[in-house]
């Protein structure tokens, strides 16, 4: 599988004393305080475990384009316009950047000035009265989205929440076959308190004494091959589950975390890349480069 000299496993490369992934070093000449390398050897993002410059300098020769989709239904559209000004400081900059708005309302898009290369798309979508449908729905029109569209327009994608803002520099660094982000309030957690869909019949599915990170549904990305290929699949399961009148307990991210647990994201990201404004502090977290804003739950989402 592998020669004795270097291990090249899926992409990137491991040398006998060293991984190096793109502008990234291991956890013996980045940080000690964290793990940044899973157990399939996918490299696990911190600040401190890549050289910004380095991987810049690469991918700035690639011309890439970033697909982006937010959705921004009925009160959630008060977030997008600090999630645009925040993304446009600092997500991808210097990189093409295409986000792609769903929402119910289009006449109440905040005017926001983008930069060079930097383009929104506006879908209009019908509104939903349960916000469990709306987050549900998400994965059949990414995976319409990128069949219909993205084949030609695009080199990845990110799916992010609207409800958070940019704090931080989040680039290129963040790029891979399949990107999964470890959820904020589980990454220093064991196991057995994740909160992953315990019920066999649902095809969310995940048994007691499985399962490797908890993974957060409110950012995640990678190729659009792999991409498209985890939402037809959780969008499968969703219907599965919906003629069975069975709904996971957190809904599309429990689908996820199944999809992830056997197909392994080949990057991670750590919560620098979704942390929470209610979260308490961390000291592994040197960092917030992303973050959902503190808001009133009942207030915005319907049904509540």
């Amino acid at each position: 599988m592998c020669s004795a000299k270097i291990l090249k496993c899926r992409d990137y490369h491991v040398f006998p004393h060293r991984l190096i992934y793109w502008g990234f070093t291991s956890i013996w000449f980045g940080r000690t305080d964290v793990a940044s390398v899973t157990p399939w050897l996918a490299p696990i993002v911190w600040e401190g475990t890549f050289d910004a410059t380095v991987i810049d300098s690469i991918y700035k020769q690639q011309n890439i384009t970033v697909a982006t989709t937010v959705f921004a239904l009925g009160k959630y559209i008060r977030f997008l316009k600090d999630f645009l000004e925040s993304a446009e400081e600092h997500y991808f900059v210097g990189f093409q950047v295409h986000y792609y708005l769903f929402t119910d309302q289009p006449e109440a898009i905040p005017n926001v000035k983008l930069g060079q290369k930097r383009y929104l798309t506006v879908k209009k979508v019908p509104s939903l009265n349960r916000w469990q449908d709306i987050s549900m729905g998400r994965m059949e029109m990414l995976e319409k989205l990128i069949e219909n569209e993205l084949a030609k327009e695009a080199d990845y994608i990110f799916c992010l929440d609207v409800d958070a803002k940019f704090y931080g520099r989040w680039g290129v660094e963040s790029l891979g076959r399949l990107v999964g982000v470890i959820h904020p309030w589980f990454f220093d957690l064991p196991r057995f308190i994740f909160t992953y869909e315990r019920r066999p019949e649902s095809q969310a599915y995940i048994p007691a004494g499985q399962g490797d990170y908890y993974y957060t549904a409110a950012a995640f990305g990678g190729s659009l091959k792999d991409v498209h290929h985890l939402t037809k699949t959780c969008r499968e399961h969703l219907n599965t589950d919906a003629a069975n009148s069975i709904e996971a307990i957190w809904h599309e991210e429990s689908h996820l975390n199944k999809y992830f647990l056997y197909n392994k994201p080949s990057k991670l990201l750590s919560p620098e890349y979704l942390w929470r404004d209610i979260s308490m502090g961390a000291g592994q977290v040197k960092i917030v480069r992303f973050s959902h804003v503190t808001k009133n739950n009942a207030e915005v989402r319907p049904n509540l």
